[in-house]
């Protein structure tokens, strides 16, 4: 099929749901071990806590992948579909997640909000390949990356935001503060509408041999036997891709399960306090126990903010990027490799940084490598894969996203920071190592196609 350019315009249409998605994605790892820890949890038993969320991934992206592969309808397309549903039960789990009475609702709650994220964010990246032309892959794909650091910047700094307005950082004992409850309400009302914008904005192309796909979509019985052969079957490239992804994403899980209680300890020295630690029946110890909570509260709203500037850079990242991929060709390779270096350099600098406002540093140079990672290996991948399959090949691809961030949960990231010294910081060191390893393997990746992008 021969498909014509789009505008800038259009590929932002097609790609606005992302700012949704991406308010859930940095709410969530942001704050959602803020939100455990308020509740009490210890910070060794954080990444377990978060398993649910990557295993969700594991089991959602491929199925959606493989179901938006065989769905037409000619009013509502392929993959929009389910772009609406995820968003429906993704604003639900927002709204209600910091309302959580105990550690075991929140966890819960963490569990539905990243299905229902998955749900959504799976057929936006197969819908960049299905839409645009070879030629327009990078860029489609950097344009995505540019509105998912804008929601990422504006979604971390919400809680920040909402507190400068006057609602309360404090809270009662396990209780999650105001500001963040409201901050969430926010995320939700994003989300759902600006799904909305892309589903009523873009359409989409039918299947280019439409007797051909209702024969497909007839067989029965075939999904678990077609998802097992394709990845039997995936290109080397993908696997290559994977090894990548791999390192990639055990860095940025590190980031988003322990960069709170990382931070708020070792930079702002405002650790979260442990009830067992004062005597609840004094009302000088629980006047104590509020001074040291709303101060690891409003420490932590500075954490997001700084976390924010990841999205700001990341975006910067994806402007240069999206002027140049317009006009000219690019080494993905290259790019990729030396964006995850300099991620790699912020991550470990966080431990040696004299003062917070150091942390602007880190995090633009994170935000470097995650711009990156949004963006090149979709856009090498994309290029050497079947475009019948995209939808499933990139719920596949997802696989090499959440394995890692499984690993890192079931412990993989209290041995190795732990291997180091006990302090939390130092998980953040093993994230900058992890990632700058992440950069040297795109050294595995030969094949020219997916390698460089010429304009035609």
């Amino acid at each position: 099929m021969n498909k014509r350019k789009l505008s800038f315009w259009e590929i932002w249409n097609m790609s606005f749901g992302f700012l949704g998605i991406q308010f859930g994605f940095a709410l969530q790892g942001g704050f959602m071990s803020r939100i455990f820890q308020t509740l009490g949890a210890e910070i060794h038993d954080i990444p377990i806590m978060w398993i649910a969320a990557p295993l969700t991934g594991l089991l959602v992206q491929p199925i959606i992948g493989y179901l938006s592969d065989r769905t037409w309808n000619p009013r509502w397309g392929r993959r929009r579909p389910y772009f609406l549903i995820g968003a429906i039960f993704s604003s639900i789990a927002l709204f209600f997640v910091p309302h959580s009475p105990a550690l075991w609702v929140a966890a819960g709650f963490l569990w539905i909000l990243d299905a229902s994220i998955n749900i959504s964010m799976e057929p936006f990246r197969a819908l960049v390949a299905d839409k645009l032309p070879e030629s327009q892959r990078s860029y489609g794909f950097v344009i995505q990356t540019l509105i998912i650091g804008i929601g990422t910047w504006i979604a971390s700094n919400l809680p920040w935001m909402v507190s400068q307005l006057g609602v309360s950082d404090s809270a009662a004992n396990g209780v999650v503060p105001m500001s963040v409850k409201v901050a969430f309400a926010i995320g939700a009302f994003v989300f759902l509408i600006s799904i909305l914008y892309t589903v009523f904005t873009t359409t989409e192309y039918p299947p280019e041999d439409m007797e051909e796909f209702k024969r497909e979509k007839e067989k029965k019985n075939q999904f678990i036997p077609d998802i097992l052969n394709n990845i039997g079957s995936m290109p080397l490239t993908m696997k290559k891709l994977g090894v990548v992804q791999f390192f990639s994403w055990f860095a940025f899980f590190t980031m988003w399960s322990l960069t709170n209680p990382a931070l708020t300890e070792h930079i702002f020295e405002t650790p979260a306090p442990v009830e067992a630690n004062y005597n609840m029946d004094s009302e000088e110890s629980v006047n104590e126990f509020q001074i040291a909570n709303t101060a690891f509260q409003k420490s932590s709203n500075e954490v997001g903010k700084y976390m924010g500037v990841y999205g700001l850079s990341s975006m910067a990242f994806a402007l240069i990027l999206a002027f140049y991929t317009s006009k000219r060709r690019i080494n993905r390779k290259l790019v990729h490799l030396f964006s995850l270096i300099l991620g790699g350099v912020g991550f470990i600098s966080m431990y040696f940084i004299p003062s917070p406002s150091w942390l602007i540093l880190s995090f633009t140079l994170i935000g470097f490598s995650w711009g990156s990672i949004l963006s090149m290996p979709y856009a090498m991948l994309s290029s050497s894969v079947d475009p019948k399959k995209m939808g499933v090949i990139m719920g596949i691809f997802n696989m090499f996203i959440v394995i890692p961030q499984v690993i890192a949960a079931l412990g993989g990231i209290n041995y190795t920071y732990k291997l180091i010294g006990e302090e939390t910081i130092n998980a953040m060191i093993v994230a900058g190592i992890s990632l700058i390893i992440a950069g040297f393997c795109n050294l595995l990746i030969t094949n020219k196609d997916a390698i460089t992008y010429n304009p035609k």
